[in-house]
């Protein structure tokens, strides 16, 4: 968890921050912290916290539930971890139906789909089980609190930055994303777009593909995107399994050096790939943190500490002091650039 506490001066020292400016409050629209919440209740000592990541066997989320457990055990709570071997839509509405008969005091979810679970948290909510959606968000109003890693706009911001800088500002760059409806993909993509059209005309996105946060899947679309486009010069994969995946097919290819590769990713999948030459550089949070800070977001929820209004704050451990943001949102911080400078200096 000391990654957190680095990141302010590592972030200063390589000049990555100056280049985000982050509004403080998520890209998605609606009232949140409405339904199953309860202003002025009193809160309740049921600190059994479920972790719902998109997939198990995910190390992105395995990270991140090492946060969530960390947390939970200095809060003196119970913390579990259940999900899908895959993602999929509705694939995770039978693990929120269970966690809500088990009584249990909070969900922590990163949504498969904005909409598909909604009905399924609506209904644990009204059992009085906490909502705190974290890394991909539901529609507003089906949660409490979403902790967003970062805003959209910096998160496309870092990863269009990275790829313009890379190939020279010019040329035909594709996009492997994870599933077609994750909803924190789609936003960032969106906005990528944006940024591209306004800000490097010289710069054509020329296909999106979806690797279904599945290693193999991603693996293929990165062989059949550089057979379909044989003047790429550039990939963007905001996914970790996306771009490692990607990493993975080009560093043993003709275009390992020619294809520039860059994304959301972790040091430990990255690293060997970086260190060989076959990416440049890559950004992320950390995913650690983003686990730690939603387990105490969930816990400040369930003790009544916050209801998930704007303006609302709590205590997140070593963290420091955290404010909810407009759409009852909580923003962990900037993107991190990692090179192959300070790439040995990070364990996850």
């Amino acid at each position: 968890m000391k990654f957190a506490r680095k990141r302010v001066a590592a972030v200063a020292a390589i000049a990555v921050a100056t280049a985000l400016v982050l509004s403080g409050c998520a890209d998605t629209g609606g009232s949140g912290g409405g339904g199953g919440s309860e202003e002025g209740s009193g809160g309740s000592d049921n600190l059994a916290i479920t972790f719902l990541p998109k997939s198990l066997g995910n190390p992105y989320f395995d990270t991140s539930s090492k946060g969530g457990a960390a947390a939970v055990e200095e809060l003196g709570g119970t913390f579990s971890e259940v999900g899908p071997a895959e993602s999929g839509p509705d694939a995770q509405v039978s693990y929120i139906n269970t966690a809500t008969q088990q009584g249990v005091g909070a969900l922590v979810v990163s949504a498969n789909d904005p909409k598909a679970i909604c009905d399924a948290l609506d209904e644990a909510r009204a059992a009085n089980v906490k909502v705190v959606t974290f890394d991909s968000d539901t529609n507003p109003e089906c949660r409490d609190l979403f902790i967003n890693q970062a805003d959209a706009d910096g998160i496309a911001k870092i990863q269009v930055d990275l790829i313009a800088e890379q190939i020279g500002d010019a040329g035909e760059i594709a996009i492997v994303s994870a599933t077609a409806n994750a909803t924190n993909q789609n936003a960032w993509i969106e906005k990528m777009k944006e940024l591209l059209a306004s800000d490097h005309p010289d710069i054509t996105l020329v296909e999106t593909v979806y690797g279904d946060d599945d290693e193999q899947i991603s693996f293929d679309k990165t062989a059949a995107l550089l057979q379909s486009h044989p003047n790429l010069k550039g990939i963007i994969s905001p996914t970790t399994i996306g771009i490692s995946a990607a990493a993975r097919y080009l560093s043993t290819s003709d275009y390992k050096g020619k294809v520039a590769l860059t994304g959301l990713g972790t040091p430990n999948q990255m690293r060997e790939y970086v260190e060989d030459g076959t990416v440049t550089s890559f950004a992320l949070w950390n995913p650690e943190d983003l686990g730690y800070l939603s387990a105490y977001a969930a816990a400040a929820l369930i003790k009544g500490d916050i209801t998930g209004k704007e303006g609302d704050t709590f205590e997140a451990g070593e963290l420091g002091e955290f404010t909810v943001g407009p759409d009852a949102t909580v923003l962990l911080g900037d993107p991190f650039v990692f090179d192959k400078e300070n790439i040995g200096e990070f364990d996850f």
